[in-house]
């Protein structure tokens, strides 16, 4: 494994030098606790893998994009404003598939970051242990130390909290908070268009379909804090996880007033927000739902839904689609 030299000098704004350089104002070695598991950082990391495209992206939009030496799980093209920096980062696994660990030791990286907790296991890039065990510290993010679960407390504080971890971990404290800042005023702009209604509107997270079931947000995510943010009710916010396993009975039963669609380009069936709408059209449960019949859908890229930089843009385009039904 490559060890990271500490990254030193001084920064003349809250962003560009520090990005460039560090501040200067993390001490090393220091330890953070993760997903229950301690973590020790001898110095900002260098040479970095993201184990999924929304990682590396987060890492470019904190300036570190520079220093990803591999990634994986792409699934979707990367957005106009970061494309021309993530094409430069080496996929390391195929079109929607995880980094497997003879991959990700090949990369010889000094740090390791997910979105997804699955993707640390003996099965894909290896455990956490095995890679602090070599002197490779990681991190996961908090929305999913364990694949599905709810997690409490779920909302963009949290995810404004793991954008100020990682500014830590790479001695950029201002960046983070530029990063917090930034975020924040889209989320605040958006919710002061929000029309209200006496009733709130009910709606479906549709995410995908698998061997024909479908597949719902449901509490303990980000969805469902974005739905309390705008005043919506998720008619799967009493179901065991975050993304729940449900029937086309429920969502028959539940009617929801709008269907969120979860636009994924993974090339898995009933994926893209077509393929929902015509699979919606056509099944004998939901083809008669108001929602279906009056094409109240709104479509959100899929990425977003999971824990993002992207996350925050769901409520502009959330709102803009609710106050068109209201």
């Amino acid at each position: 494994m490559v060890a990271a030299g500490c990254a030193g000098g001084g920064s003349s704004d809250a962003g560009r030098q520090e990005t460039a350089t560090g501040s200067g104002a993390v001490d090393y070695p220091f330890t953070m606790k993760n997903c229950g598991t301690d973590v020790t950082f001898e110095a900002a990391p260098q040479r970095v893998v993201t184990l999924n495209q929304t990682a590396a992206e987060i890492l470019i939009h904190l300036g570190v994009g520079d220093r990803i030496v591999g990634s994986g799980y792409e699934i979707y093209e990367p957005p106009d404003e970061i494309a021309e920096q993530y094409e430069k980062i080496p996929i390391l696994s195929p079109h929607g598939q995880p980094i497997k660990h003879e991959q990700l030791l090949e990369a010889q990286p000094d740090f390791v970051y997910s979105s997804f907790g699955s993707f640390l296991t003996a099965a894909q890039g290896g455990e956490r242990e095995q890679l602090h065990n070599l002197g490779v510290p990681t991190y996961v993010t908090e929305f999913d130390c364990t694949e599905h679960v709810s997690v409490a407390g779920a909302d963009f504080e949290m995810l404004y909290e793991e954008y100020r971890q990682l500014a830590r971990i790479f001695d950029m404290p201002a960046a983070g908070e530029r990063l917090v800042t930034e975020q924040q005023a889209v989320v605040d702009e958006a919710l002061g268009t929000v029309e209200n209604r006496d009733t709130p509107l009910k709606v479906m997270w549709f995410y995908s379909t698998y061997g024909g079931t479908p597949w719902a947000a449901g509490p303990g995510g980000l969805p469902q804090h974005i739905s309390e943010l705008v005043g919506v009710e998720n008619i799967f916010d009493d179901a065991s996880t975050k993304w729940a396993e449900v029937s086309w009975d429920e969502v028959a039963a539940r009617n929801p007033d709008v269907i969120i669609l979860a636009d994924l380009t993974r090339g898995e069936p009933y994926d893209t927000a077509q393929e929902k709408i015509d699979l919606l059209k056509s099944d004998p449960l939901t083809s008669n739902l108001g929602a279906v019949t009056g094409d109240r859908f709104i479509t959100i890229p899929g990425g977003q839904l999971d824990p993002s930089y992207g996350s925050v843009d769901v409520v502009p385009a959330l709102v803009e689609g609710l106050n068109q039904f209201r």
